[in-house]
């Protein structure tokens, strides 16, 4: 435990040692020439469990007290560690997870729950390996993937800078070894079989036994079990093999291992044979001097070609490979989310302030609706053409649905349903850079159906989880969904739609129960463009959106909104309707971004508009589900779509907060229902509209579509443009009057 780059002194609290001594102590061995001190605590051997953890939290208390440690930084590699130090205040927590500890030979019981309540607790998790990160990365909001990192220049000395091992190099023929703990994990009947096979080679094991004795190990000439070595003897020992060997068995306890001699064997330069070890294949499976083999034939075969190779040309490539695995580049990484981890904690985010320049009218326009468009149009007369804005809202706050905000646990989270960024148009990105920074963010959605979270839209691994397939490429994956179209002939609706591109099983399966709690009718009644915004695809491209610039602002919408609405031009009226301003606050100029049947007191009748019920809820836990939003298409589950808000965001919380949404009829109105009849009542609106001299409709309530975040920006600028051009136009016409 230490403050980890913020303090010089890091004690390293070691497994107890079971004693005779009646009376727990500390052992301390500083390492020399470091500030690094092991601590080894004593422990009666007659304790029972019970008794050892309390004895180890007193002995953890009296090392810090002895050493005027507070508030220290717990780094723990193993959760039983956790069981007597959860009680300390600390600046920090973080689990380094080396290995799935669970799936070892006498792993203790109850294992898993401990480390599920140490990730609950922990600032900042590592794993090291990509099957590892894989495996928990839907566990945690701050989980980084750390693959083994290298001494390199100590494993360097092998390639002919030190003398090789003696008692190695003194054996017969080619030397193959492997060094490193002997236990469950390594595979003894295939060494035996290597050695069998090859009785000219000399076969060299250097490691200590655990949980396996003497008595289990093969019994051949040529395989030689040299006990363990120091680490600083180990490149003596490279040097003295042709092929360095990595004979791990495939089983549950190396299921998730990162072995760090890979690393090691190629900066000392020699060619690596190994079993299919996940994170070998997945970090080193594109370097030549690797072999994988995952048979013992095929492992004695891959030893003869690793022999054979001239290893020579390929050690520029396994170099630049190694330049980013040095322990140096890991240190600093790692001390960087720490600092960012302790930074979080003793600073945590403060909610912004709504900008009130407090300047009074008169105004030259007035903007109803503090949403995006109205937003958008207020910057742009204020910063861009020098006009005073009143901007109102009936609701006590600025960026309409868009608004985000941090809820009582301080979770950032949408008040009004996801918002997620994405566009194709520069200009747009340019514009909206003005007031944020970007997160970069590709959102990805998955659909309970069943048992199994799937992709959404449907892609190949859609298909292929769903119906047992080993679909491997896009024009087999586009065959099996041609062979489930059924063609229609005339394509009207949303269902339509769907049923012409995949069928009437997939769209029942994904479509229609979604459709009809969304919506409120069937898709059969639905415009075709509903389902055309959802595309099927026949790749495994499982993001929700393709288009080029996908991001979230770095500090929420609202901070945005803050921004880009802080201007001396520009006055707030917020929880307020516009009809119930005073005298003072009205303008020439309206904007109004409201329905535009409520504007008209729905003369022609009510525009029809689908709403939403938002049931928020905060939990004890850092992570809910593995993405964003999941949907629930079955018809029995009340509730569309599930959103968990740290996805979007990024923040790195000990709690998170979620969102179930449910589609009603009643209440704000959210999406204009696309329906034949609808549009053209909206006609009669939009011809009202246009006989308004001093009013101008903007947004997806205001003309009555359903537009994306992008596209509502696009349109105020539209806007703003054709207002700009037509003021200069009639400024122009009467100079020349």
């Amino acid at each position: 435990m230490n403050r980890f780059g913020r303090t010089r002194q890091i004690f390293f609290f070691e497994e107890f040692i079971p004693t005779d001594h009646h009376t727990p102590y500390l052992e301390y061995h500083p390492y020399a020439g470091t500030e690094i001190v092991s601590v080894r605590p004593r422990i009666p051997h007659w304790w029972d469990e019970t008794a050892r953890n309390e004895g180890l939290r007193h002995l953890l208390d009296l090392l810090m007290r002895l050493n005027k440690v507070t508030k220290p930084v717990l780094w723990f590699y193993s959760p039983p560690m956790f069981t007597f130090a959860r009680h300390v205040d600390a600046a920090a927590v973080v689990y380094d997870c080396m290995d799935e500890l669970a799936n070892f030979r006498f792993a203790p019981a109850g294992l898993k729950e401990l480390e599920a309540e140490l990730m609950a607790r922990a600032d900042l998790v590592l794993t090291g390996g990509s099957s590892l990160y894989q495996a928990r990365k839907n566990q945690h909001d701050n989980i980084h993937l750390f693959p083994s990192g290298v001494e390199l220049g100590h494993f360097r000395t092998a390639r002919g800078g030190i003398a090789p091992a003696p008692e190695m190099a003194a054996l017969p023929g080619k030397k193959l070894g492997f060094y490193g703990v002997i236990d469950e994990r390594i595979d003894l009947p295939l060494l035996e079989k290597l050695a069998r096979a090859r009785p000219d080679w000399s076969i060299v094991i250097v490691g200590p036994l655990a949980k396996i004795g003497p008595d289990d190990l093969p019994r051949v000439p040529n395989l030689h079990f040299m006990g363990p070595r120091a680490y600083a003897d180990l490149p003596g020992c490279l040097a003295a093999w042709d092929v360095a060997l990595m004979p791990f068995a495939i089983n549950e306890a190396t299921r998730f291992i990162s072995p760090t001699k890979t690393p090691e064997y190629l900066a000392a330069g020699l060619p690596v044979v190994s079993t299919p070890i996940v994170d070998v294949i997945a970090t080193y499976g594109d370097v030549e001097a690797v072999h994988i083999a995952d048979t013992a034939e095929a492992f004695v075969a891959a030893c003869e070609a690793a022999l054979a190779t001239d290893i020579t040309p390929l050690m520029p490539a396994v170099d630049r490979k190694l330049a980013s695995m040095s322990w140096d580049e890991t240190h600093r990484r790692m001390n960087d989310l720490l600092s960012q981890a302790m930074d979080r904690r003793d600073n945590p985010p403060a909610a912004p302030a709504v900008h009130r320049s407090g300047r009074k009218g008169p105004y030259d326009y007035l903007i109803v609706g503090a949403g995006l468009a109205g937003s958008v149009l207020a910057e742009r007369l204020a910063a861009g053409s020098g006009k005073r804005v009143l901007l109102c809202d009936r609701r006590p706050h600025i960026g309409g649905n868009a608004y985000d905000h941090q809820d009582a646990a301080g979770v950032l989270v949408h008040k009004y349903g996801p918002h997620i960024f994405h566009t194709n148009s520069h200009d747009i990105v340019t514009y909206l850079s003005r007031f944020t920074a970007w997160r970069p963010y590709e959102h990805r959605v998955l659909a309970q159906v069943g048992q199994q979270l799937v992709p959404m839209p449907i892609n190949r691994t859609t298909l292929n989880a769903l119906y047992g397939l080993d679909l491997r490429n896009d024009a087999d994956t586009e065959a099996f969904l041609r062979s489930r179209a059924e063609p229609i002939e005339t394509i009207r609706t949303s269902r339509d739609v769907v049923i012409n591109q995949v069928g009437t099983e997939l769209y029942r399966t994904f479509f229609e129960g979604y459709s009809r709690k969304q919506w409120g009718i069937d898709p059969s009644e639905l415009d075709k463009a509903v389902t055309a915004r959802v595309p099927t695809r026949f790749n495994d491209d499982d993001r929700y959106f393709l288009d080029s610039f996908q991001a979230m602002p770095l500090h929420g919408y609202t901070a945005m909104f803050e921004n880009m609405l802080d201007h001396d031009n520009i006055e707030l009226a917020l929880g307020v309707d516009y009809q119930d301003l005073a005298a003072d606050q009205t303008a020439p100029k309206i904007i109004y971004t409201g329905p535009i049947d409520e504007y008209f007191g729905h003369r022609f009748g009510k525009l029809p508009y689908r709403s939403l019920r938002f049931q928020h809820e905060t939990l004890n836990q850092r992570r809910f589900q593995p993405v964003a939003v999941v949907n629930y298409p079955d018809p029995s589950v009340p509730y569309t779509r599930i959103t968990e808000y740290k996805h979007l965001t990024g923040q790195v919380h000990q709690k998170t907060s979620i969102t179930y949404e449910f589609p009603q009829a009643d209440g704000d109105p959210y999406y204009p229902i696309p329906r034949p009849e609808n549009a053209a009542l909206y006609k009669q609106y939009e011809a009202l509209a246009k006989e308004q001299g001093n009013v101008t409709f903007v947004g997806r309530l205001g003309t009555y579509r359903y537009y994306n975040m992008d596209q509502v920006v696009g349109q105020a600028l539209a806007t703003y443009r054709r207002m700009t051009t037509a003021t200069e136009a009639r400024e122009q016409a009467a100079v020349t009057a």
